[in-house]
C-alpha cells in the first residue's frame, strides 16, 4: 500500500523572511505537516486492519480521519510552492504568466477584484481553515473557494493551484491574533510561476472527469 511522505521544502526556513519568520516556517513543516502526513498514513493501516477483520464501526470516523489529514497533506505540499522569497506583485505576462493573468482578469472582472475575494476568503473562514484559487474544469473558469479545516466549500473536481493557509499555525507566531494582517502580507511572497504552472497542468488534464453532456 503506498504511504505519504513529507516533502523537503523547496528553499531555507529564513527564505520568506519577512512575510514568514523561520520559526513559524520550521514548526509549520516539520511538525504540522508531518502529523498530517503520519496521521494519513495511520488512518490507511486502520482501514486495512479494519477491512481484514470486517470491523466497519468506526468506518464513518476513519474516513473522515483520512479525508482531514490527506487534505491537509495535499494543502501544505501545495502551500510551500506557492511561496517565493521573491515574489508577489501581480501577475503579468511581461513575467510569462500571461495565461494566467488574463485567465484572473476574465473570471473575476480584474486582478484587484480576485485580490479582494481571495483576501476575504481566506480571512472570514469560519475557525481554521484555507482560501484557494482553483481551477473548476466544468466551466473551464478560476474560482474561489473556502475550505473549513481541510474539508468544505469546495466544487468537485476543481484543482487547487494557489492556497492561502489561514489556521493560528500560520501565522500566530508572528502575527499574534490578527489573521488579516497576515493573509495581506501573503501577496508579498506569491509565486506565480509555481502558480501558472499549476493552472496549466489543471487545464491539460481536465478532460479526465466524466462530465455529463
Amino acid at each position: 500500500m503506498a504511504t505519504y511522505t513529507l516533502p523537503e521544502l523547496p528553499y531555507d526556513y529564513a527564505a520568506l523572511e519577512p512575510v514568514i519568520n523561520p520559526q513559524i516556517v520550521e514548526l509549520h513543516h516539520d511538525k504540522h505537516h508531518a502529523a498530517y502526513v503520519k496521521g494519513a498514513n495511520d488512518t490507511l493501516e486502520q482501514l486495512e486492519e479494519a477491512r481484514d477483520k470486517e470491523a466497519w464501526g468506526a468506518i464513518n470516523g476513519l474516513q473522515k480521519n483520512l479525508a482531514f489529514h490527506l487534505s491537509g497533506h495535499i494543502l501544505h505540499s501545495i502551500y510551500w510552492h506557492n511561496m517565493t522569497g521573491d515574489g508577489g506583485g501581480e501577475p503579468l505576462a511581461a513575467d510569462g504568466v500571461g495565461d494566467l493573468a488574463g485567465a484572473i482578469a476574465e473570471s473575476f472582472g480584474s486582478y484587484a477584484g480576485f485580490k479582494s475575494q481571495l483576501t476575504k476568503a481566506a480571512a472570514t473562514t469560519q475557525g481554521s481553515g484555507w482560501g484557494v484559487l482553483a481551477y473548476e474544469p466544468v466551466s473551464g473558469r478560476l474560482i474561489v473557494e473556502q475550505v473549513y479545516d481541510h474539508q468544505g466549500n469546495v466544487g468537485q473536481g476543481s484543482v487547487p493551484i494557489l492556497v492561502f493557509d489561514a489556521w493560528e499555525h500560520a501565522f500566530y507566531l508572528q502575527y499574534k491574533n490578527q489573521k488579516v494582517d497576515f493573509i495581506e502580507a501573503m501577496w508579498r511572497v506569491v509565486n506565480w510561476q509555481d502558480v501558472a504552472r499549476r493552472y496549466a497542468a489543471a487545464k491539460e488534464r481536465a478532460d479526465v472527469l466524466l462530465l455529463t453532456p
